[in-house]
């Protein structure tokens, strides 16, 4: 066997899985806005269901169809970037990359609590297993970034989740709901992008002098 296919002892192997971690804490700073954009829509959707529940204006999910109709716009302009569009000078790195992949599994997790919803689960017990899948991807993002914040967030967001899980009104969930993705999404949010710009103000001083 060649030297250079020999195998790797388990030190080395943990040695490369740290590097590769340590590269990506790096080389991947999130400013935030992602958060702070999807925590805003699905607050003010809980929020909007809330007041329709007293109120009655629409039906129970119309709040939720809108939210889904901007979801599915804002999937497809993505797609495009990604696949229609070649912007060759852009340098797409590993930790990138990983996270388009855990994001498209978010998504596609989320698909399947709707249909699951729709199925008969039932919406009180489907939106509290949403906030426990918010709590697992806040978690993984926190740690694979090693964003404090976040990794706090994620066990507040469940925190939310089991209580609900507990629930019978449809508006105590909701209620629920807006206080998980407040915590988990839209304050870390801000704390990210509040880092992000005293980042890059730094880097934009140092640069200049």
């Amino acid at each position: 066997m060649d030297d250079n296919e020999k195998e790797l002892s388990q030190e080395e192997s943990l040695m490369i899985i740290q590097q590769m971690i340590n590269t990506a804490k790096k080389e991947q700073k999130d400013d935030g806005r992602g958060w702070i954009i999807w925590g805003w829509m699905l607050f003010v959707a809980s929020i909007l269901t809330v007041i329709n529940l007293h109120y009655k204006w629409f039906n129970l999910f119309f709040f939720w169809n809108i939210l889904g109709v901007f979801t599915l716009i804002f999937l497809s302009v993505d797609l495009v970037k990604a696949f229609v569009i070649k912007d060759k000078a852009r340098v797409k790195t590993y930790t990138k990359s990983l996270f388009d992949k855990l994001n498209a599994g978010f998504f596609i997790c989320i698909m399947f609590n709707i249909l699951a919803i729709n199925l008969g689960v039932g919406p009180v017990k489907g939106f509290a297993l949403l906030i426990g899948l918010y709590g697992f991807w806040i978690l993984i993002y926190g740690t694979a970034l090693d964003f404090k914040p976040s990794v706090i967030a994620s066990f507040i967001t469940w925190t939310f989740g089991f209580i609900a899980l507990f629930q019978t009104d449809f508006e105590v969930v909701m209620l629920l709901h807006a206080g998980a993705v407040l915590v988990g999404y839209i304050i870390p949010g801000h704390i990210a992008n509040r880092e992000f710009k005293k980042i890059t103000g730094r880097k934009l001083k140092q640069g200049s002098v």
